[in-house]
């Protein structure tokens, strides 16, 4: 089955579909900085999380351990944000504020 190929569940036809997050990393010196973009799947930008990791100085310089973490903050950035992004869109077609994760 294809990617976006629909999916049949109980007597209904579901559209399937695909986001796509890409992370991106940049290291100055001690310090990582990440980028997580979520994309529709025609390509556009919908939202970015941002991540930032520093080594202590008295840690041992371990490069994938400041990826990864900084990489997992952009992440829970992204989450958040995407988590806002739908509360205001169920408080719209509510047609008033619905308190914060009434899902």
């Amino acid at each position: 089955m294809g990617v976006d190929a629909p999916i049949a569940m109980e007597g209904t036809t579901m559209e399937a579909k695909k986001w796509t997050v890409q992370i991106h990393l940049t290291e100055e010196g001690d310090h990582t900085y990440a980028r997580a973009v979520l994309s529709n799947r025609d390509g556009e930008d919908r939202l970015t999380g941002e991540g930032h990791a520093r080594r202590n100085p008295t840690d041992p310089s371990v490069p994938e351990i400041g990826d990864e973490l900084a990489a997992s903050r952009a992440l829970a950035d992204l989450a958040d944000k995407l988590a806002v992004v739908t509360q205001r869109d169920i408080s719209e077609l509510a047609g008033s504020p619905v308190p914060g994760r009434s899902w």
